[in-house]
């Protein structure tokens, strides 16, 4: 029988328990235990472990009393939320956004930069990465010197692993070193992450899963992310790539199939040509949905059947997502959520006809119509998992191969 990597089942276990304090807010080692299944034993090098490297704090309250009467107070453990800064940003075509946060996840300073970034030499890219993270850095009262790690979150396909943008409607060019290439700039740790699990670390750490260790994200915007979240960590493909639905083939036979994304994305419902003048600049802004929900609600019926339809696809693709997880929840999150009613009612009505029937007590759709800054918070919070499970020392976590000191 193979037994397990040490180190890694060390990684594992100290992020369990920075992760159970950090959702606790303050616990006790009993508490810990309870809630890990980890031996006392463990419990106590773990912890006395993340007291010498100052990630955690000690905090008396209280009187426990042996069976002697002697009391002793009860100690509580908390993380140090000054033990590191991170940098979390989401990446969109039509604009960025950035957060600063702390170790425990709280942010710190926010910045939004409403520029069209798609399509940029990589080079401008950077650029104006560079820029969005040391004015929202400065914004916090730091430097880059402060700050531990960045992560880039973006749509597409990534490789979390080697931090390359395998393909995405961002770049020009397939095979982007996105982390090395933004790490050389900064001369800080960088990670590259797909926005949808980005958005699913959010939602697990900050939003509608919370209690929730095991659920399934789907993100409609240009690109149809997908995020799977399994006895609370992010679950990714082979050579770590993220995940992508879009790919999801609909249809009985090879000439009647389509790709689910030239029915439901974004840019699938937004396609030809337009005369409205106002749609073609609300799209050029990010804005596309909204105007084309105030068009159906003016009696556009084109939009009102591209809307439905794309509602009805995607209702099935979750019904078998549900089949093929069973997850408790499926959280839906995107900008193509503006669409309203159009989109939502067909979407859980299809969703309905084709769950199957074991899963109609099991599986419910969640809407969540989270701003930006809920997935750039969800970037930070990746790169805060991965200090919680990296091996610390006075002079800071153990970094991944290929990034940046």
């Amino acid at each position: 029988m193979k037994t397990a990597d040490p180190e890694l089942m060390r990684a594992i276990n100290r992020f369990h328990v920075l992760d159970t304090i950090r959702r606790a807010g303050s616990i006790s080692r009993v508490e810990i235990g309870e809630r890990t299944q980890l031996s006392a034993t463990t419990i106590s090098a773990i912890t006395a472990s993340l007291l010498d490297d100052a990630l955690i704090t000690p905090r008396h309250e209280g009187d426990l009393r042996d069976g002697a009467g002697r009391g002793r107070p009860r100690v509580m453990l908390t993380l140090n939320a000054s033990a590191a800064r991170v940098v979390g940003a989401k990446i969109a075509p039509t604009g960025l956004v950035f957060v600063v946060t702390d170790f425990q996840g709280d942010i710190l300073a926010e910045l939004t930069l409403p520029v069209r970034v798609d399509r940029l030499p990589l080079e401008v890219f950077a650029d104006l990465v560079e820029d969005g993270v040391r004015r929202c850095v400065l914004d916090a009262g730091l430097g880059l010197s402060d700050v531990t790690s960045v992560a880039l979150a973006v749509p597409g396909i990534v490789e979390h692993g080697s931090g390359r943008v395998r393909s995405s409607s961002i770049f020009r060019d397939r095979d982007v070193k996105l982390a090395s290439f933004v790490a050389d700039r900064l001369g800080v740790a960088t990670i590259a992450e797909s926005d949808a699990n980005a958005i699913t670390m959010a939602q697990h750490w900050f939003g509608r899963a919370r209690d929730c260790d095991d659920f399934v994200l789907v993100s409609v915007e240009d690109a149809l992310g997908l995020g799977v979240m399994h006895n609370g960590q992010l679950f990714r493909g082979a050579r770590e790539l993220s995940l992508d639905l879009g790919h999801m083939m609909m249809g009985v036979s090879t000439a009647q199939s389509e790709q689910l994304t030239d029915i439901a994305s974004e840019k699938a419902i937004l396609s030809g040509e337009h005369a409205d003048l106002r749609l073609r600049e609300a799209m050029r802004v990010g804005r596309g949905m909204s105007h084309v929900r105030r068009l159906v609600a003016e009696g556009d019926d084109v939009f009102a059947a591209a809307a439905s339809r794309a509602g009805e696809a995607l209702g099935i693709a979750i019904a078998n997502l549900a089949g093929l997880f069973a997850p408790p929840r499926v959280i839906l999150v995107g900008s193509s959520l503006a669409l309203g009613r159009g989109l939502i009612e067909p979407l859980q009505a299809s969703f309905a006809r084709a769950l199957a029937e074991p899963l109609r007590e099991v599986t419910e759709i969640v809407i969540d119509e989270a701003g930006d800054e809920l997935w750039a918070r969800g970037a930070a919070a990746v790169a805060l998992s991965e200090l919680y499970g990296s091996p610390w020392s006075t002079t800071g976590p153990v970094l991944r191969s290929g990034t940046k000191a």
